[in-house]
């Protein structure tokens, strides 16, 4: 078989490759690596214009969408993604407003409430036969006292020196991070507002180099991810609405102080699939401890129920649901995406794991004959 130039040129190509990834695997990483550093506020930035199209594009259907009025057209998404951005950082800052002045105070109470601890211990010790035992103990033991001293003051001058620099350190990392979501909130923000206008970019693009079969067959591959993805999204928006209402009212019904403000707070933190109630219940143990150690211990009683009913039951039939996937699987998905990546493997995993799924099954139809459903 006689290979054309523009064969020989792409198998060359393939196997060269091929020989530098055997040959420098480490410097291949270390380069993707760097590549991924540098594009981790733009990665990010994507996501959140995923997330903000999904109700962006709701809304722009409310605001005049049979108008033929320039104005109104050319008016619209910039409404809509105002709107959209508003209502993420409101919601965000009630939950903050509701939790926040609540876990100051509780600690503050923990602070201030620690001297009178103290107080006592030492009244207990005075007034008991402990204070003599640890004086005599104390008198018998021989200690270098001089070798104390110089071990104290070495830790305290390499505590210092460790206090600057973590000091530094988490300066530089919080000036990066604030630069990092301004740029990746920014970027989202050109996404959404001009997604047609990239979208037909790419697509012109796509369709000059690649072949019409390739791309008939990715575009119905990323639309059926599409639909994964954002069902997923409103399932787990909805999940955790359902969980953070039930800890409200349960904790309302068995007299637990701070029912509005930790429901809230463990709504929102079950935005991270299966462990993000654990979050949000710490803090509500912190919360309500420090008043009462036996609510406390209570509540964290009540969260394990809440969670395993919300683990077992409510998340793999509101989630798994919303994007047709067994609960079975999204169990699986979570527990094989933990595993693998962490809180991000959460996230990913079932959305991923239901587009597999919605694909076999499309192409298991397809070979036995028979319809597949119309993907919306």
């Amino acid at each position: 078989m006689k290979l054309t130039k523009h064969e020989f040129i792409r198998y060359g190509l393939v196997i060269a490759i091929f020989l530098i990834l055997i040959v420098y695997p480490a410097q291949i990483f270390n380069i993707f690596k760097v590549l991924y550093s540098a594009s981790f506020p733009l990665i990010i930035g994507a996501a959140l214009a995923y997330c903000i199209n999904l109700l962006s594009s709701k809304l722009e259907k409310w605001f005049w969408p049979k108008s033929k009025n320039k104005l109104a057209k050319n008016s619209r998404r910039p409404i809509a993604l105002l709107i959209s951005l508003c209502l993420i950082i409101a919601i965000i800052a009630w939950v903050l407003r509701l939790v926040l002045p609540q876990f100051i105070t509780a600690i503050s109470s923990f602070f201030s409430s620690l001297p009178d601890v103290i107080d006592q211990l030492n009244k207990w010790l005075n007034n008991s036969n402990q204070a003599s035992a640890i004086t005599s103990q104390l008198e018998t033991t021989k200690i270098d006292w001089n070798t104390i001293q110089s071990k104290i003051m070495k830790f305290i001058s390499s505590g210092l020196s460790g206090v600057f620099s973590s000091t530094i350190s988490i300066f530089g990392s919080l000036s990066k991070g604030i630069f990092n979501f301004i740029l990746a909130l920014t970027f989202a923000i050109y996404l959404v507002s001009g997604k047609e206008v990239i979208g037909s970019r790419l697509n012109r693009v796509f369709d000059a180099f690649v072949s019409q079969k390739i791309m008939r067959k990715t575009r119905y591959v990323l639309h059926i991810a599409d639909k994964s993805f954002s069902s997923f999204i409103a399932g787990q928006v909805t999940e955790a609405f359902i969980l953070g209402t039930l800890c409200a009212l349960g904790m309302w019904i068995f007299r637990f102080p701070n029912a509005l403000s930790i429901g809230a707070l463990v709504g929102m933190t079950a935005l991270i699939p299966m462990i993000g109630a654990w979050i949000g219940g710490v803090v509500g143990f912190v919360l309500i401890a420090v008043t009462s150690p036996i609510q406390g211990i209570l509540f964290v009683i009540y969260i394990i129920v809440l969670q395993q009913l919300e683990g077992n039951l409510i998340y793999p039939r509101v989630v798994g649901g919303s994007i047709g996937l067994p609960g079975i699987l999204v169990l699986v998905a979570i527990t094989v995406g933990g595993g693998l990546a962490g809180i991000v493997g959460m996230l990913l995993s079932v959305p991923i794991v239901a587009t597999i799924y919605q694909l076999v099954r499309n192409a298991t139809l397809k070979k036995e004959h028979k319809k597949i459903p119309t993907q919306d």
